[in-house]
């Protein structure tokens, strides 16, 4: 990302951004009830690196598979690019129940 955009955008709030993206046909791209670990740091601006979790079957995938340090989640967690703003959701959806998460790298 230019860092001159990276500083536009910082000073742009998340409504602003969701509404401009609203108008250009992009409609549900936010997460709900986000919400900064210390609300003292600036904004958080970058590209996104998202995983998206798959539903697992508990006969076929137990919590044990997440000790392999190749499992494909767990890669992808320690392999997000620096200056990227890394995601995670279980689904289209913003439901609460949905486990969903987001911070930055850089």
């Amino acid at each position: 990302m230019n860092p001159v955009t990276r500083e536009l955008l910082m000073k742009v709030s998340t409504a602003t951004l969701c509404t401009a993206l609203f108008k250009r046909g992009l409609r549900h791209q936010f997460i709900q009830d986000v919400r900064p670990l210390d609300p003292g740091l600036p904004n958080m601006v970058g590209e996104a690196f998202t995983l998206r979790y798959m539903p697992a079957r508990e006969d076929l995938n137990p919590i044990s598979v997440f000790l392999d340090r190749d499992h494909p989640q767990r890669k992808a967690v320690e392999q997000c690019p620096e200056a990227r703003c890394w995601s995670s959701t279980a689904a289209r959806t913003r439901a609460p129940h949905r486990p969903a998460a987001s911070w930055s790298r850089g």
